[in-house]
C-alpha cells in the first residue's frame, strides 16, 4: 500500500510543482490537494496544465477539514511565511509534517526575528523540526515528524559552501552573490515581477547582511563551523530574467597551501555518494543544466587563497519542491531519488 500525501497551498508555484512530482511517485496512492481559496474548484481550473489525475480522486480543492478527515500520511504545506504553521498545527503528531515554508527552519526565535520581523509563529516546536538540507542531515530527518524544507537561495549557498568552510577556511568574511529567476520571488502579482519590470532587466536588492535569508545562511554556517572558524557571511541576491533557475557564486578565504585536490577529496567526502550533488571541477554550472531536476551542480576556482564556489539549482525543485519530496522519501524509507527527476536540460 502506498501513503496519502496532503498539500496546503496547491495554487502557488511550489506546489503545481509539488503535485506533478508526487503524482509521478511510485510509493504515493492518493493525494489531497488543498486551497482556502479555492476549495471545491477542479484543480484544472487553476492549473490546466496538470492534466486528468489518477491520484487526487475528486480532482477537486479541498478545505483542511475535509484533509484532517482523510488522516493522510504526510502533509506538505506550500504556504507563505508566517502563515504556514498555523495551517499545519492541526495534523501536528497526526501526520508527518513538511513545511515549505521559513516558520520552522530556524531554531532560535532570536535569529528567527532578526530575519522576518515578527517571533516564530509557534515557537514551542522549533526545538522539535529538523532543517530539510537532506546531504546534511540524513538521520535526523529519518526520523523526525516535522520538517523545515531549507530555502531555495540557503540551499544553493549551503551545499558548496559547508564543506569547504568547514576543512578548509581561514574565517572572515564571506562574499555571496546569488541570481535567481522570478518565479522565487513567488505567484502574488507585483509590479516588479511583470515582464514589462523583468524583461532584458536584472537588478541587485537586500543587500549585504539585510535579505531575509542571510540569518538563516549564517546559522548553519555557524552550527556547522563554530568549532573550526569564525565567519561573517554578506549576501547579496540579484534578480535576473528567467523563469526559474539560480546561479550562486561564493567568495572565501582559504589556509595557506590548499590545493586543488584539497578541495576534491573534501567534496568527494561529503557528497561522493549523493545522488542529487554532482561536482564537476573542469565546467563552470550553468542553470539550464539544472533545470527541471533535483541536482545542485558545484564547481569551483582557487585563485592564491582565494576560493570561488559555483553552484545551480532549480529554485522550484531543489530549492523546494524535490528536496521536500527527497525529505519525504528518506522519512519513509523510499530510495532517495524516487520520483524525482536527476537531470536538467540539454
Amino acid at each position: 500500500m502506498g501513503i496519502t500525501a496532503a498539500l496546503l497551498g496547491t495554487t502557488g508555484y511550489t506546489g503545481m510543482v509539488l503535485l506533478r512530482l508526487l503524482e509521478g511517485h511510485p510509493e504515493v496512492e492518493r493525494i489531497l490537494p488543498g486551497s482556502s481559496s479555492k476549495t471545491g474548484e477542479p484543480v484544472s481550473s487553476v492549473d490546466p496544465g496538470f492534466g486528468t489525475s489518477v491520484k487526487c480522486g475528486s480532482h477537486s480543492f479541498l478545505s483542511q477539514d475535509q484533509i484532517l478527515a482523510e488522516k493522510p500520511d504526510v502533509v506538505f504545506s506550500c504556504l507563505p511565511h508566517l502563515a504556514s504553521a498555523a495551517m499545519c498545527l492541526p495534523f501536528y503528531k497526526k501526520s508527518v509534517i513538511i513545511d515549505l515554508s521559513a516558520d520552522f527552519r530556524i531554531p532560535d526565535p532570536d535569529v528567527f526575528y532578526k530575519a522576518y520581523g515578527e517571533q516564530p509563529p509557534v515557537k514551542e516546536f522549533l526545538s522539535g523540526s529538523v532543517y530539510g538540507l537532506v546531504e546534511w542531515h540524513r538521520e535526523t530527518i529519518a526520523s523526525s515528524d516535522l520538517i523545515a524544507v531549507p530555502g531555495c537561495y540557503p540551499t544553493a549557498t549551503l551545499l558548496p559552501l559547508l564543506p569547504a568552510a568547514k576543512h578548509l577556511g581561514s574565517g572572515g568574511n564571506i562574499i555571496v552573490n546569488a541570481l535567481s529567476g522570478v518565479s522565487g520571488a513567488g505567484k502574488k502579482a507585483k509590479e516588479m515581477l511583470i515582464f514589462a519590470e523583468r524583461s532584458e532587466n536584472t537588478c541587485a536588492y537586500s543587500p549585504g547582511r539585510t535579505h531575509r535569508h542571510t540569518p538563516e545562511i549564517q546559522y548553519y554556517l555557524d552550527a556547522h563551523t563554530k568549532e573550526t572558524e569564525n565567519y561573517t557571511l554578506y549576501f547579496t541576491p540579484h534578480l535576473v530574467p528567467l523563469k526559474r533557475g539560480m546561479e550562486v557564486t561564493t567568495v572565501l578565504t582559504v589556509k595557506d597551501g590548499v590545493k586543488n585536490s584539497d578541495i576534491t577529496s573534501v567534496f568527494d567526502e561529503y557528497y561522493g555518494t549523493s545522488p542529487f550533488v554532482r561536482i564537476n571541477k573542469a565546467h563552470i554550472p550553468e542553470t539550464r543544466e539544472t533545470r527541471g531536476s533535483n541536482t545542485c551542480s558545484i564547481s569551483w576556482y582557487l585563485d592564491g587563497n582565494q576560493l570561488f564556489l559555483f553552484s545551480c539549482i532549480d529554485n522550484l525543485v531543489k530549492g523546494a519542491s524535490g528536496q521536500a519530496v527527497q525529505n519525504m522519501n528518506i522519512r519513509f524509507g523510499f530510495d532517495e531519488t524516487l520520483g524525482l527527476p536527476a537531470y536538467g536540460e540539454v
